[in-house]
């Protein structure tokens, strides 16, 4: 397989590069189809400073960086470093460590696509004189009846339309997914072929890219201080309130969760339930994990500007989640209300809900206990001047 060679100049488009295989070949590939590619590697966390185990996998570690550099180099255009752990740190660290203190499950990838990533790649645009940006997403785009559309990418193993629902008409007006219409297996045989072996062998990386060990208890503990002594010694319930065991604090713990309670219980016992207030932890059986409601905040819409009362839609409440069809309710505080056909399992505060039409994207927002409100978000946050 080769790349399609357009030999007429398209403009400059600037590249997020984190140094692995999709987002460089995304790189090649507009390289090659006759755009002028400024490639941007974005340092968003320094890892001698995690605590924890040794980083192996992931990206934009130095040798990522390294990575992302000598390709731009071997192809003959221009790559910069972008560094915003401040911003970053500032903002997408405390969220996450403020969520799981507040008895919710964040996603930190979205919220970093939301705040922190696009508003610094369209500055950085604006600077270098790009009219568009580009990403290694495995997402298609287009645009339809003055709208800006997300819709899923081709390869559904792949597909990451999931964790681009925060994104707004004006960042998606800018933005181009050159993997959209492509496979996994295609992609590698394309950095193969354009002679990277070792980039075509690069391991998927599931991690949170501050969280290097993927130990994301051992680092709320280091990163707030008597963590473990502050929470230690909270109650498991079942749900009738009867306290059945200790737990090692509230943070720990996610919906779901069936492994790691540190008890046996005669048997399987999942997370239903956490209460910060009383540093509680309900546990049930798999069946109490069933929900046939939920509410949503912050919702964005993309293809929608808004959405009608009783609104059919499949909403996905995981990455991995194939998603279950529903109904949209809007309540008068700004929320969401989604009522699904059938029940589905572990429906957990703090992650996304993300309603499809087909595979376009209608929207999103976070999933919310039933007495939370939206959040205020109007505090955008722009990464500093230094390139």
């Amino acid at each position: 397989m080769t790349f399609a060679l357009q030999m007429s100049k398209k403009g400059k488009i600037l590249v997020a590069m984190s140094g692995g295989i999709d987002s460089s070949v995304a790189a090649m590939l507009l390289h090659e189809q006759g755009y002028e590619v400024i490639g941007m590697t974005m340092k968003t966390w320094d890892y001698a400073t995690s605590g924890g185990a040794r980083k192996t996998t992931g990206c934009c570690s130095l040798d990522d960086i390294n990575d992302a550099r000598n390709l731009a180099v071997s192809r003959g255009f221009h790559h910069m470093i972008l560094d915003i752990r401040e911003e970053f740190g500032d903002f997408i660290i405390d969220n996450f460590v403020d969520e799981y203190l507040s008895g919710r499950t964040p996603n930190p990838c979205i919220m970093c696509n939301t705040h922190i990533k696009w508003d610094a790649l369209l500055k950085r645009a604006d600077m270098l004189g790009c009219d568009l940006i580009a990403t290694g997403h495995y997402a298609n785009k287009r645009e339809e009846n003055g709208r800006h559309i997300i819709s899923k990418g081709l390869d559904q193993n792949k597909d990451q339309s999931y964790v681009l629902w925060g994104l707004s008409q004006e960042a998606l007006a800018r933005t181009i997914f050159p993997l959209g219409g492509f496979t996994k297996p295609e992609i590698r045989q394309m950095a193969l072929d354009q002679g990277f072996p070792e980039l075509a062998k690069k391991n998927e990386s599931y991690e949170i890219c501050f969280v290097p060990d993927n130990d994301y208890r051992g680092f709320l503990s280091r990163r707030v201080e008597g963590l473990t002594d502050l929470l230690d010694g909270g109650d498991f319930v079942d749900a009738s309130g009867t306290v059945i065991g200790k737990h090692k604090g509230f943070p720990f713990y996610t919906i779901g969760q069936r492994k790691g309670l540190g008890k046996a219980f005669g048997e399987p016992m999942f997370v239903t339930k956490i209460d910060p207030k009383t540093n509680t932890v309900t546990l049930g059986r798999e069946d109490e994990l069933l929900g046939h409601s939920m509410y949503v905040r912050n919702p964005n819409f993309q293809k929608l500007t808004e959405v009608e009362d009783g609104r059919e839609a499949v909403t996905k409440i995981r990455y991995n989640n194939k998603g279950a069809m529903s109904r949209l309710y809007n309540e008068p505080d700004g929320r969401i209300r989604v009522e699904f056909d059938h029940n589905v399992s572990a429906i957990a505060p703090g992650q996304s809900a993300v309603f499809y039409d087909g595979d376009d994207v209608i929207g999103g927002g976070f999933i919310a206990r039933s007495e939370e409100i939206p959040m205020d978000f109007s505090k955008k946050i722009i990464a500093g001047e230094k390139v």
